[in-house]
């Protein structure tokens, strides 16, 4: 998950969209644009794989990737939601499945669209905001710079998990990869 445009690019609620945009640039495949979002359809470990960045803004991802799902015809149970959670440590990682929705206004969206909240989910921590400041300024301030040094590291391991669900599921991926922080 993520928002458009180069306003948002380096913002934490942009992890979800910056984990695709250095997979695409891994796995060197590109986007086509379709139900107000940007997708790919390709191979992962030899499994068909849809990677989608919904360009409705945060709060309105449920739509696109309804429509997504709906024309793939890919169930609940397939999908992997890439989100940022400011209930973890920066860096922290958490796959997850059948959750509420913690206050993400995203995944409220998509959990209210597709009528269940029994998918999996790529949580990647991004830190509290500071005592008093406003949740939703926090997740639209870009990343501090030694943030931003750190988020390399993140990217790799996020690949690193994507592969491993792909290939092994999401509790052998889980056992894993989910840690408190980088």
């Amino acid at each position: 998950l993520g928002n458009p445009g180069p306003k948002y690019s380096l913002t934490r609620h942009n992890i979800g969209f910056m984990c695709l945009d250095y997979l695409s640039e891994s796995m060197r495949f590109n986007y086509s644009t379709k139900w107000q979002s940007e997708f790919c359809k390709t191979t992962l470990n030899g499994e068909d794989v849809v990677f989608l960045k919904p360009l409705t803004y945060m709060n309105l991802s449920g739509g696109p990737v309804r429509a997504c799902m709906d024309f793939f015809k890919i169930s609940p149970e397939n999908l992997l939601v890439i989100q940022d959670d400011i209930s973890m440590p920066f860096g922290a990682l958490r796959l997850q499945k059948n959750r509420s929705a913690g206050g993400h206004n995203g995944i409220k969206d998509i959990t209210e669209k597709l009528a269940t909240q029994d998918y999996a989910r790529l949580k990647i921590g991004v830190d509290a905001p500071r005592p008093n400041q406003a949740v939703d300024k926090y997740v639209l301030e870009n990343f501090n710079k030694e943030e931003i040094s750190k988020l390399p590291d993140i990217l790799v391991d996020s690949e690193n998990l994507l592969n491993c669900y792909v290939e092994k599921g999401l509790d052998k991926t889980a056992n894993l990869f989910n840690r408190k922080s980088l």
